[in-house]
């Protein structure tokens, strides 16, 4: 069932790249959303928590929304915060891995068009089991200010208009 807006939905099925027939591992995957955009806005972040049933790792992303898409990791260095690209994201088994502003997010760069409240947009996230087996995970992501019941803050967050969603190097 795949219910949006602060609800769960777990997706059971994906379908495997590697070989025919194959079923991904079941991920759970609650709250999923992209921080909408102003016109002229090429970067945003998208965010969600995923649950797998078994270790698996978040090896891609991708959406015909962005020109690049990627995992990314925010986290304080110093006095500074950095964020970076990361070739893939550890999924323990049975274990809760937030995506969310201020920390690992995957970030929508090169935007075709501005993303505008109230819609939804296609992200498509590529899994990689113990194996090397890759299957993919297709969502319909709900665009927002903010996250879901989280108050209105202006400015705030990634990807807002003061955030830094325009950023291409790190």
């Amino acid at each position: 069932m795949k219910t949006f807006f602060g609800r769960t939905a777990l997706l059971l099925g994906a379908f495997a790249l590697g070989s025919a027939g194959a079923q991904a591992p079941a991920v759970k995957i609650d709250g999923p959303w992209a921080r909408a955009t102003v016109p002229g806005q090429k970067g945003t972040g998208a965010f969600m928590t995923l649950t797998a049933a078994q270790g698996l790792r978040l090896a891609g992303v991708s959406s015909p929304v962005a020109g690049v898409a990627e995992i990314h990791e925010m986290k304080m260095e110093g006095d500074v915060m950095r964020m970076r690209a990361l070739p893939a994201l550890e999924l323990p088994a049975g274990k809760t891995v937030a995506l969310r502003p201020g920390g690992y997010h995957l970030m929508l760069m090169d935007l075709k068009q501005p993303l505008v409240r109230d819609t939804q947009i296609p992200v498509t996230l590529r899994f990689v089991d113990a194996q090397g087996r890759s299957s993919e995970l297709q969502l319909s992501v709900p665009v927002l200010l903010n996250a879901p019941g989280a108050s209105v803050q202006s400015g705030s967050g990634h990807g807002g208009p003061t955030g830094h969603g325009s950023h291409r190097s790190h």
